[in-house]
């Protein structure tokens, strides 16, 4: 029952952030902070919940390389939106949630392989945070670009049933397999939600948000370090 409780929160939170998108009126600067605090937990829960362990389990090799494999699958998926697509359109935030989502959910399910609560919550609590106001963010300027309210919340609902069936497919199909394996879906994952990081997420929290991005950044990473530590 667990592995639906946890699928229900983070996947659902993507259809809640496209209603939250559609048809919410909060200000633009509030809107980017709250993506800052997202991506800032986002950042420290991925270095500590997938980076960390496939380190001390893998060594610096498996960790490096397959960390960087995931930064370019989704910097080179990314590129080609960008360039077929207006990212202002809200594709590029869609593309990231799904990209990084995916071996991130997957992560997310072999996670609960582990039998530790707490520590799947630290990782669920970042997804969560980090889902929702790209997913308001992303379906908004959809909407701005033309697509009808409809279009938009059934392309999230799309991405939320896809980031469901991967972790899923982590819980049920990647039992039983080998350390390094997990390691190398944990770190691609890693590398995946690093680069979206980067071209996705906090660039469009400082243009919402301005220079208190920054601060709303690093409130971000004290929560998801908090969580962390309660997850021993």
């Amino acid at each position: 029952m667990l592995i639906f409780a946890v699928i229900i929160v983070v996947s659902g939170a993507l259809v809640i952030g496209a209603l939250w998108g559609l048809y919410g009126r909060l200000p633009s600067w509030l809107e980017g902070n709250l993506l800052a605090i997202a991506g800032g937990a986002l950042m420290i829960s991925v270095v500590i919940e997938l980076v960390q362990p496939a380190l001390s389990g893998s060594g610096i090799w498996i960790t490096a390389a397959f960390t960087l494999l995931g930064a370019l699958v989704f910097a080179g998926i990314d590129y080609l939106i960008d360039e077929k697509l207006n990212s202002d359109s809200g594709a590029g935030l869609l593309a990231a949630i799904t990209l990084d989502g995916v071996p991130e959910n997957l992560a997310l399910g072999v996670s609960l392989l582990s039998g530790n609560v707490m520590q799947v919550a630290a990782l669920a609590g970042s997804i969560l945070l980090s889902n929702l106001p790209e997913a308001a963010g992303g379906a908004k300027e959809m909407r701005k670009n033309g697509n009808s309210n409809k279009k938009v919340l059934m392309l999230w609902i799309g991405a939320a049933v896809l980031l469901s069936l991967a972790a899923i497919l982590g819980k049920m199909l990647l039992k039983g397999v080998s350390e390094s394996v997990i390691s190398a879906i944990d770190c691609f994952a890693a590398g995946a939600v690093i680069a979206s990081l980067a071209t996705e997420v906090f660039p469009t929290a400082f243009k919402r948000g301005n220079h208190w991005a920054g601060i709303s950044a690093t409130i971000g990473l004290i929560l998801a370090l908090g969580l962390s530590q309660l997850g021993g």
